[in-house]
């Protein structure tokens, strides 16, 4: 049976997302087989600026992969938008659990500079800082969109920096059926339950009225280093619609060749809020739905 991500996003060609560009500001990415990644920075002081292959966590190769992966089943995986021209910020240093809000702030600054069209942040938790939540704002007004993960902590209010009204903040979406019977994905089961009684909005997801859409994030699989593997959190949602944002935009050539500007980034932010499709959860819980391509 297909995981979360595949169920409603079945393996798609290789050059799907062609023509954009998309920055993971993470862990770092890779290296792996089934992905590859075009450039990128290591923004934490005192490190290699050139390193920005993953950590050692896994993390940011898990959610590229959501992404962009190129691998073909059964052996490797394929991302939502494998054709995309995928970039690696890594904020997080060796053996580090956080991240400096300065290395945050530089990550989405050289995002913007190459310009990425879409950049994914499943991270948060941070104090409210006004240096990051401007830097957010500086990337909106160059054309840049900025998606980020909900949050996992147990349905409390969405944390920062997807709060902040110019990002997308994502909660996480899980189906019964896509991961195994008696598998730990069973406790993020919780009520209520969508339309379709197999669907929920996982237990661990934070939720509130800032919640812009909901993606794929409980048992999802994707590739870390060395191989595959499942994992869950609003870190897996996030990509999962950063992915779908990039193949409505490269498939809407107007709003691609469009001038970097505000009137861009909002261009392709609404394409993804409209392609939301409402599951029967509260406005709080799901935002705009399930964006579908």
């Amino acid at each position: 049976d297909p995981d979360a991500l595949r169920h409603y996003y079945p393996s798609t060609a290789p050059e799907v997302g062609s023509g954009v560009t998309v920055g993971v500001v993470d862990t770092g990415v890779g290296p792996h087989d089934d992905l590859f990644v075009a450039g990128g920075l290591n923004t934490v002081l005192g490190e290699d600026a050139a390193d920005f292959a993953d950590s050692g966590a896994g993390h940011g190769t898990h959610v590229a992969g959501i992404i962009a992966a190129r691998g073909t089943p059964p052996t490797g995986v394929r991302g939502v938008a494998p054709g995309v021209r995928l970039m690696s910020y890594r904020v997080f240093g060796k053996d580090q659990s956080g991240a400096s809000n300065f290395a945050i702030l530089k990550a989405i600054d050289r995002a913007v500079q190459d310009g990425c069209d879409i950049v994914n942040l499943s991270l948060g938790g941070i104090v409210r800082d006004p240096a990051i939540a401007s830097a957010i704002q500086d990337a909106r007004a160059a054309g840049t969109v900025v998606i980020a993960a909900a949050g996992n902590d147990q349905r409390a209010p969405v944390s920062f920096p997807a709060a902040e009204p110019a990002w997308l903040a994502i909660s996480a979406l899980g189906v019964k059926g896509t991961f195994p019977r008696g598998a730990m994905e069973e406790a993020d089961v919780r009520e209520p339950f969508g339309t379709d009684p197999r669907e929920f909005i996982a237990g661990f997801s934070n939720v509130g009225m800032e919640i812009d859409l909901a993606g794929p994030g409980v048992g999802v699989v994707s590739t870390v280093p060395g191989g595959l593997a499942p994992m869950s959190g609003t870190s897996m949602a996030s990509p999962a619609v950063a992915a779908i944002a990039a193949r409505l935009l490269a498939a809407d050539r107007e709003t691609l060749r469009m001038k970097r500007s505000q009137e861009r980034s909002d261009a392709i932010a609404r394409a993804v809020l409209t392609a939301g499709v409402r599951r029967g959860f509260p406005p709080a819980f799901e935002g705009n739905g399930l964006p579908l391509p």
